[in-house]
C-alpha cells in the first residue's frame, strides 16, 4: 500500500437592504449577463489501462466540482457559446485538463499515473490515513466546497460556522466557537490539525476559531466511536486537513470583505511540491463605529476587536516513496474598552470608572515525513511545538450613594445610626498573564496484511507547560449565621476577597494505540478493533502527581446490507462501542495546596455506544440516522470555597453523566440547481456532582447542564438558478436552555466593616432562585442569507465572486426571554438577560469580493 499524495434595542429603526434591492445593486456592479448552457458527459479513464476512475474529481469552467460515478462518468453543464477548460484530479495521478469545444455531448479525459518509472512495479496508492471522510457511526466530513458555501460568509469567516450546522452539535450562538457535542461539555471538543493537537485554537477567548476556511482542504467532526488513533476527548474530535499547495501551478486568491482581508499565494517547487502562504487582517473599526449608533455598550470600545494572523503549508516529494510536509501559524487578537459614567436618579448617585484590555497571541509549527518502505506499508513521523499567551487587565471603581427605602428604615432603624442613606465603594480588579507551551511528536505505522486486513499502531508524547500569574480583588457576600441568630432575621456580611494564582505546572501525556481493520469482499462486512492507552504524569512547582493509565478499547462493525437495488445505491448498518478519556482544562491550575495525592487525580471517562444506518440513493440523496448512549464517569469538576477571605478551588473526580439521543441527516449531494442538507438532533443530558462543597450550589442530585438543549434543527441550502448566481441559506431552530425559577426582588440587611472597625449596615436587594428541571428560556432562530455572483475567464484560470450576506436576519423577532437582571442597590428590574446569548441584537450586513487565479 502506498501513501498518496446584547442588549435588546428599543425605539430604533435600522435600515434594511431588501432582497430585490440587493439583487439590483449587485447586478449593476458586475454587469450580469445571462448564460445559456448545455449538459455534457465526461468519462475519466486511466491513460494506459483504459479503466474508468471512480471518484475522480472534475472542476468545471465556473469553479463547480463533480465526482465521477462507478463508470468514471459525470454530467456537467457548460456554456454553448464558447469553449471552456475542464480540469480533473485523482489520487496517484497527475492532474489533467480538457478543452471542451462548442459542439459535442460526450468526451473522454485521460489521466496518467504520477511518478511512473520504467521497469518498476505498478502500485496503486491507498488513501491517506486520517483523510476527511463521512462514516456512519463515526464522523461527518465537510469538503472545501461546502466550507466556501457555509463558512465564507459574514463579518467573521470561520470553520466553526460550518461545524455548528452539523447533526449532533448544540446551538451556541454567533460568537461562540465552543459548542456542546452530543451533550458533552463545550470545552471538551479537541481540535487536531494534520495530526497535531491544538490546546487553544481560538481567538477572542473562544469567540471564533483560528481556522479560516481558506486555509482548509477539509474538516471532519468525529462524535461517534471514532478510531483509536486519536484521544484526549470524551465528546468530539475535530480533524482539520490543511490546504495543500499545487505542485505544478501558481495560484493566487484575494478576499476582501467589509470586515477582513485575506490573501493566499501558492507556488510550486520544481513539480514535486509547493508552498502556500496565507494571511488574514480584520478591521472592525467601521462596524464598531456604525454599531455605536444603536448599541449602548459598543460606545465604550476604545480598541475595536481585531484579528491578525498568518499561516503557511508546504510539501515536497523527494522520491515516490518519501514526502515531507510542514505547517505553521502565528496570530493575535485583542480589544480594549473604557467606561466612565456619573448618574443620579431617584436619590441614587453612581460614579463608575471601568477599563478593560485583552491581548492574545498563539502560534505553532509542525513538520512531518511520510515513508513507504514497502508497497504495503506507510510510516509517518510528525513533530511540532506551539504556544499560547494571554494578558488580561480589568479594573472597575464603582461608588454609590443610596437612600434607604422607607420600609427598610422602619424595620432596621436600630442599626442605621439615624442615617437615611449610605455610601459604598466596591472597587475591584483582575490582572492575569497566561502562557502555555507545548511540544509533541508521534509515530504512526499502517501495514496492509492483504485479504482485507490492515494493522496500524502508533505512539505519541505530548508535553505541556502552563504558567499563570493572576491577582484579583472582588467582593463577596455570605450569610452571617451568628448575627442572623442574634437579630432574628437572615443577615449577610459584605467583605473583600482576594484571589491570587502563581501556577508553574507541567504535564507529560504519553499515548499509544493499536488497531486492526477488516473489509470484506464488496464491502459486505467490515470491522475495526482498537485499543488506546493514555497516561498523564503531572509536575508542579514543588510537587508531582502520578495518575493511573486509561485503557480505551473500541470496536466498530459495519454491515453492507443492500447495494444497487432499484433507486437505492446502498444500505449500510454500523454498530460501535468504546471508551474515551480526557483531562479537564481546569486541572492545570492545581497547586500543592490543592491536596491531591498520587492516583487521586483521574482522567474524565465516557463509555459511548452507537447504532447507525446510511442510505444512498441514485438521485444523489443520502439519509443518515444514528442513535447513541453515553455514560460519563470520573468526571473532574471544581467548586470555590472561602477560606480566610480567600477563594480556594476544590477539585473532585467523581462526576457522572447520563446522555442519550439521536441524529437524522438528509443530504442532497452536489447537483446543478441545488444541494444542501437538513438535520435534526435530539439530546438528553443529565449531570451529577456528588461531593460538591460549594455551599451556595443550587443543584439537585441530577441536573441539566446550562448548555443543554433538547432540540436542534439545521437547514443548509445552496440554490443555483444560474451558473453565475447562487443563493446560500443557513437556517436553524434550537429549543431553550435551562432557566432558574426566580422569586420577587426583596431587600435584606448587609453588614460592612468601616475602615475604623465600626459596622455599617446597608440595604441591598436580592431575588431567590432555584434550579428547575422544567423551566427553559426562549428558542433560537438563526437565519443567514448569502447572495453570490460569479464571473469566469473562459480559459478556466480566473474566477471572481461578489457577495452580499445578511446574518442574524431574525434578530428583531422576539422569543420568550430569559430571566431579567435587576439593580442590587435599588431593586429596580432592568432590560437584558442574566445569561449570555453570544448573539448580537441586530442583523449583520456584510459585502465581500473574492478573486482567484
Amino acid at each position: 500500500m502506498k501513501q498518496q499524495t446584547k442588549p435588546l434595542i428599543k425605539g430604533k429603526n435600522i435600515g434594511r437592504l431588501t432582497i430585490p434591492d440587493a439583487l439590483i445593486l449587485i447586478l449593476l456592479l458586475i454587469g450580469f449577463i445571462p448564460l445559456y448552457a448545455r449538459d455534457i458527459e465526461i468519462t475519466v479513464e486511466d491513460s494506459d489501462l483504459a479503466l474508468p476512475l471512480e471518484g475522480a474529481r472534475l472542476r468545471a469552467w465556473d469553479g463547480q466540482e463533480y465526482t465521477c460515478d462507478a463508470e468514471g462518468k459525470a454530467r456537467i453543464s457548460v456554456p454553448d457559446d464558447r469553449s471552456v477548460v475542464i480540469q480533473a484530479a485523482y489520487p496517484g495521478y497527475d492532474n489533467g485538463s480538457l478543452l471542451i469545444p462548442r459542439e459535442g455531448s460526450s468526451f473522454i479525459l485521460l489521466l496518467h499515473l504520477s511518478g511512473i518509472l520504467e521497469n518498476q512495479e505498478l502500485v496503486i496508492e491507498a488513501s491517506r490515513p486520517g483523510v476527511s471522510e463521512t462514516r456512519s457511526g463515526r464522523s461527518v466530513a465537510i469538503s472545501d466546497k461546502e466550507l466556501s458555501r457555509t463558512a465564507e460568509i459574514g463579518i467573521i469567516e470561520d470553520l466553526m460556522t460550518s461545524i455548528k450546522l452539523l447533526p449532533g452539535v448544540g446551538y451556541a450562538g454567533m460568537f461562540n466557537a465552543m459548542p456542546s457535542i452530543r451533550g458533552g461539555t463545550p470545552g471538551d471538543l479537541i481540535a487536531v490539525l494534520d495530526g497535531f493537537y491544538l490546546e487553544q485554537p481560538y481567538h477572542w477567548g473562544g469567540g471564533v476559531s483560528i481556522f479560516d476556511p481558506r486555509m482548509i482542504q477539509s474538516a471532519q467532526l468525529s462524535h461517534g466511536v471514532f478510531s483509536s488513533r486519536y484521544g484526549h476527548t470524551i465528546s468530539g474530535l475535530l480533524e482539520v486537513t490543511s490546504k495543500k499547495p499545487s505542485g505544478t501551478e501558481t495560484e493566487l486568491e484575494l478576499g476582501l470583505s467589509s470586515s477582513a482581508t485575506n490573501l493566499n499565494l501558492s507556488f510550486p517547487l520544481w513539480g514535486n511540491g509547493g508552498v502556500l502562504v496565507m494571511g488574514k487582517l480584520t478591521y472592525w473599526d467601521p462596524f464598531v463605529w456604525g454599531a455605536k449608533l444603536f448599541v449602548e455598550e459598543v460606545r465604550y470600545i476604545t480598541t475595536a476587536p481585531y484579528i491578525r494572523s498568518g499561516a503557511f503549508s508546504a510539501n515536497y516529494r523527494f522520491t515516490p516513496d518519501m514526502e515531507w510536509t510542514a505547517n505553521g501559524f502565528i496570530g493575535g487578537d485583542g480589544m480594549a474598552a473604557y467606561y466612565q459614567n456619573e448618574s443620579e436618579a431617584d436619590g441614587l448617585v453612581s460614579k463608575s470608572d471601568m477599563r478593560f484590555s485583552w491581548d492574545n497571541k498563539l502560534g505553532f509549527l509542525i513538520t512531518g515525513i511520510t515513508l513507504n518502505p514497502l508497497p504495503s506499508m506507510v510510516l509517518k513521523a510528525t513533530a511540532g511545538g506551539g504556544f499560547h499567551s494571554a494578558d488580561l487587565d480589568a479594573a472597575m471603581q464603582n461608588i454609590v450613594h443610596v437612600p434607604y427605602s422607607a420600609d427598610f428604615q422602619e424595620e432596621f432603624s436600630p442599626y442605621l445610626n439615624d442615617q437615611t442613606s449610605y455610601e459604598l465603594d466596591t472597587t475591584m480588579g483582575d490582572k492575569m498573564t497566561e502562557l502555555t507551551i507545548n511540544y509533541q511528536g508521534r509515530l504512526d505505522a499502517d501495514w496492509d496484511l492483504s485479504k482485507g486486513f490492515l494493522f496500524a499502531a502508533g505512539v505519541q508524547e505530548l508535553y505541556s507547560q502552563w504558567i499563570e500569574e493572576e491577582s484579583a480583588h472582588i467582593w463577596r457576600e455570605d450569610l452571617d449565621k451568628e448575627k442572623s441568630r442574634e437579630r432574628g432575621t437572615p443577615w449577610y456580611t459584605h467583605y473583600p476577597v482576594t484571589f491570587s494564582n502563581d501556577v508553574r505546572n507541567q504535564g507529560f501525556f504519553s499515548s499509544g494505540y493499536t488497531l486492526v481493520t477488516f473489509t470484506g469482499p464488496q464491502q459486505r462486512f467490515g470491522a475495526e478493533l482498537g485499543l488506546r492507552l493514555d497516561h498523564l504524569y503531572f509536575v508542579g512547582k514543588d510537587f508531582t502527581i502520578q495518575t493511573a493509565p486509561a485503557f480505551n478499547p473500541r470496536l466498530n462493525l459495519d454491515f453492507g446490507i443492500l447495494k444497487d437495488k432499484g433507486p437505492l445505491d446502498s444500505l449500510s448498518l454500523t454498530v460501535g462501542t468504546g471508551l474515551f478519556s480526557s483531562m479537564n482544562t481546569n486541572l492545570i491550575y492545581i497547586t500543592k495546596n490543592s491536596g491531591i495525592e498520587d492516583f487521586a487525580m483521574k482522567q474524565s471517562r465516557s463509555w459511548t455506544s452507537i447504532l447507525g444506518t446510511k442510505l444512498d440513493f441514485s438521485q444523489g440523496y443520502s439519509l443518515t440516522i444514528e442513535t447513541y448512549i453515553k455514560r460519563v464517569f470520573d468526571r473532574a469538576y471544581q467548586s470555590l470555597v472561602t477560606r480566610e477571605n480567600t477563594l480556594v478551588p476544590e477539585y473532585r473526580f467523581d462526576g457522572e453523566g447520563r446522555i442519550w439521543g439521536f441524529d437524522v441527516m438528509l443530504q442532497k449531494l452536489d447537483a446543478r440547481y441545488w444541494d444542501g442538507w437538513i438535520s435534526y438532533s435530539f439530546n438528553y443530558a443529565r449531570y451529577k456532582n456528588p461531593t460538591s462543597s460549594d455551599a451556595e450550589a443550587d443543584e439537585p442530585d441530577w441536573y441539566y447542564p446550562s448548555f443543554h438543549r433538547f432540540h436542534n434543527l439545521n437547514l443548509v441550502l445552496n440554490i443555483k438558478p444560474l451558473q453565475s448566481f447562487h443563493i446560500a441559506v443557513r437556517f436553524g431552530f434550537a429549543s431553550g436552555a435551562p432557566k432558574s425559577v426566580v422569586g420577587e426582588v426583596t431587600s435584606y440587611p448587609v453588614s460592612v466593616s468601616n475602615p475604623d472597625g465600626t459596622e455599617k449596615v446597608i440595604e441591598k436587594w436580592k431575588r431567590l432562585s432555584r434550579y428547575s428541571d422544567t423551566e427553559r428560556d426562549g428558542f433560537a432562530l438563526p437565519l443567514d442569507i448569502k447572495f453570490s455572483f460569479f464571473r469566469f475567464n473562459p480559459g478556466g484560470k480566473v474566477r471572481s465572486e461578489i457577495y452580499v450576506a445578511v446574518e442574524n436576519t431574525l434578530a428583531f423577532l422576539k422569543t420568550r426571554q430569559r430571566n431579567t437582571t435587576f439593580n442590587s442597590y435599588t431593586g429596580q428590574e432592568e432590560e437584558g438577560s442574566s445569561t449570555a446569548s453570544y448573539q448580537l441584537p441586530i442583523p449583520m450586513l456584510s459585502v465581500g469580493f473574492k478573486w482567484t487565479y
